[in-house]
């Protein structure tokens, strides 16, 4: 008899499992950072020994968790930047598609609590290069606030990511909300001056060194 069928079957529910992992990590990690991991295996309705099959540590599950934030960017960012929209309404596009994944709320909860590799430095680099890449679109145009960068924008993302208020559909929506005020400021028509210097990266990337 053929044991195939039982291999897929099997191949399947560790998939799903996966999902689940995922899911419940990502929920229990965004509201406390310092959780155990036992408490992902709960929330997953997963035994702790099939959570650690998959993920040795807690390091390596905010690893992946980080590496599918990272993905979904990337994949929004290069969605944009095939946008035949102009730059303008590409950009306000992804935007909203960015606010709506919630990616910044990975960086806002998990930096410093794990330890980045090559993996994510790769990404790392295709996330700034398409990031730049439609902001300077966008910069030709005469569109952006003067003295605007795309690490000022990074951190009002940020800052939108920490909204919490009601159930999650009631939060989704405030993110819009607070997102639609925030494009009107990145606008250059009768913008003042922007007071003090824009982040740099280094300022960023040290958030995620751990320890």
């Amino acid at each position: 008899m053929s044991t195939e069928p039982r291999k897929r079957g099997r191949h399947a529910e560790a998939e799903r499992n996966n999902v689940r992992i995922l899911e419940a990590a990502r929920e229990v990690f965004i509201a406390n950072p310092a959780a155990p991991i036992s408490e992902v295996a709960v929330r997953a309705g997963v035994g702790i020994a099939a959570l650690y099959h998959r993920y040795p540590s807690k390091n390596a599950l905010l690893a992946q968790l980080c590496l599918d934030g990272q993905d979904t960017y990337i994949e929004l960012v290069e969605k944009a930047l095939a946008s035949p929209d102009d730059p303008w309404t590409a950009y306000v596009q992804w935007l909203r598609d960015i606010v709506t994944a919630d990616t910044h709320a990975l960086t806002v909860h998990l930096a410093g609590h794990f330890t980045p590799d090559e993996r994510h430095a790769a990404r790392t680099e295709r996330m700034i290069k398409g990031t730049v890449e439609l902001f300077e679109r966008v910069q030709r145009t005469g569109a952006l606030r003067p003295g605007l960068t795309f690490l000022d924008v990074g951190f009002l993302l940020e800052l939108l990511a920490r909204t919490k208020l009601g159930g999650t559909a009631r939060t989704a929506e405030l993110k819009q909300r607070q997102l639609a005020i925030m494009i009107d400021g990145l606008r250059a028509d009768g913008a003042a001056d922007l007071p003090g210097a824009p982040p740099s990266w280094e300022e960023q990337e040290s958030r995620w060194r751990s320890g």
